[in-house]
């Protein structure tokens, strides 16, 4: 990637307005301002930071809860994929509804039902608790490598951009990253997360409207013709019905679509504790379903978005860089560009970097709190200064895996964190389809061995598959191997009673 066009001081500037912002609005949302509550100051404690007390707006949780969804990758992956792949990712998103409704019709009720604090209680209650442990080491592996790979990327860019030309260290700009998201969240948790993303995901829809209307105006001098322009093109191609081999096939990505999200948004404790938070079940299920309209459109404006860059590109005679990944990047620093796409890249880039890693954050300390260490959840104040210290040993460990990453290198990193996805969130999968399909119980002790061995197995059969099932190569359809294996397993361990299973 060739020198950054965009000042430094300018790219600084937008990280100290950040941070201002996130640190006020940290203050007042555990100070007393009011904010959507009413009554007493919010409390800081066991339910306050785990679940904001139950007392969320649904609106604001569906709002704030699109800048969570994406990441530092989609914001950079999606546009750049649309130069190999045209809109292809399209049908993955389409996908993500009928997952949203499994989320909303299924999973919801009955988290609400058993009045959970995390998840993973579900599998305490049903199986045992070392069934309940075994989710969530599964979350956190998964949760943590991949929110510290996706704030890894926006440190690297902020170094190119900032740090690297003043001398300062990769590692002082992550640990700074980190420390700026435990300050604003270590009082407040997931009541400040809230507030916080609601922020962020302004910032981001902002970024991406602003950036369409002027890479628009540059392509076809207005917004409404460059649509035109796009959809004329080959870039807009959507729809794969003809080759099932391809891993565009629109059955492989839409069903792929619907499992991920129900893996990885219902089965994780990050996306789901902002939905615990909501006053009843109906507003909850009201969130998941607005959120889920609004996600598929801004997807769909990011697919925009990069067909626009590609546009811009061929208009302007500029080459497009080797890796997709680099191409919203590059296109927004590059020389000629207009200097408000690239202050635009690095806000929006920015806010969802924030976004995703501070609701992690607030996440895996409630995991490892609840889960882990058991600590009860309503009014706790004695036990506060050890939630408070896993808090910052989470922090610790973000920067460290941040620091690993820096050592293997950011090409190697990104195919491993959506690896380790597809690897952690299938025996998830599996658990959580065993406890609500059958009624049987499992021997408890023995469930963390069907957990780690369908990985594996996983992993032999897709390094085989071409060899043993005729040239075929699995694609987002691993996830669902992965959760059959583990069913399978589970009811291999099946006990003929399963007296945990009334009432779950």
């Amino acid at each position: 990637m060739s020198a950054s066009t965009l000042p430094p001081l300018l790219v600084l500037l937008i990280l100290v307005a950040y941070g201002v912002l996130l640190h006020v609005i940290g203050r007042f949302t555990v100070g007393g301002w009011r904010f959507g509550w009413r009554g007493a100051p919010p409390d800081t404690h066991g339910d306050g930071f785990f679940l904001a007390e139950r007392r969320s707006r649904w609106y604001v949780v569906a709002f704030g809860m699109i800048g969570t969804s994406l990441s530092g990758v989609t914001f950079v992956s999606v546009p750049g994929l649309v130069g190999v792949q045209g809109f292809s990712y399209l049908q993955m998103v389409l996908g993500y509804v009928p997952g949203y409704a499994v989320i909303a019709l299924v999973l919801l009720p009955l988290y609400y039902r058993l009045q959970l604090v995390s998840i993973y209680g579900y599998l305490d209650e049903r199986f045992g608790p070392a069934s309940g442990r075994t989710g969530a080491l599964f979350f956190l592996l998964s949760r943590g490598l991949g929110v510290a790979a996706r704030l890894y990327l926006v440190v690297k860019v902020l170094q190119w951009l900032v740090f690297d030309a003043w001398g300062v260290p990769f590692l002082v700009t992550a640990a700074g990253m980190v420390a700026i998201i435990w300050s604003y969240t270590r009082r407040g948790g997931v009541r400040t997360v809230l507030w916080t993303d609601t922020l962020l995901t302004g910032c981001l829809l902002l970024a991406l409207f602003g950036t369409v209307w002027v890479l628009g105006n540059s392509v076809a001098g207005s917004p409404l013709a460059a649509l035109q322009q796009v959809a004329a093109s080959d870039y807009s191609q959507a729809f794969n019905f003809a080759n099932a081999a391809a891993p565009t096939y629109f059955w492989k990505q839409f069903l792929g679509g619907m499992f991920i999200a129900i893996a990885m948004t219902g089965l994780d404790q990050d996306m789901m504790q902002k939905n615990l938070t909501c006053r009843s079940l109906p507003e909850a299920q009201r969130n998941v379903l607005w959120f889920t309209v609004a996600l598929v459109g801004v997807n769909l404006l990011f697919l925009t978005l990069g067909a626009l860059l590609y546009l811009y590109a061929g208009a302007h005679g500029l080459t497009p860089p080797a890796q997709p990944d680099q191409m919203y990047p590059w296109i927004a620093t590059h020389a000629g560009v207009p200097l408000v796409v690239g202050l635009l890249f690095v806000l929006g880039m920015v806010a969802v970097a924030y976004s995703s890693a501070d609701s992690a954050l607030a996440a895996l300390t409630t995991s490892v709190c609840v889960d882990l260490l058991r600590i009860r959840t309503r009014r706790t104040a004695t036990q506060e200064p050890l939630r408070r210290r896993v808090h910052v040993l989470v922090s610790v460990a973000l920067v460290a895996a941040m620091a690993m990453f820096h050592g293997v290198g950011s090409a190697s990193v990104i195919q491993l964190v959506f690896a380790l996805a597809t690897y952690t969130y299938g025996p998830l999968l599996g658990l959580f389809a065993y406890g609500l399909f059958t009624r049987h119980a499992v021997h408890d002790r023995w469930v963390p061995g069907v957990a780690v061995m369908a990985p594996l197995l996983t992993f032999v059969l897709d390094r085989q598959s071409a060899a043993w099932f005729w040239g075929y190569h699995f694609g987002f359809e691993l996830l669902l191997l992965n959760g059959a294996i583990t069913f399978l397993g589970l009811l291999a361990l099946r006990q003929p009673l399963a007296r945990r299973a009334e009432g779950c």
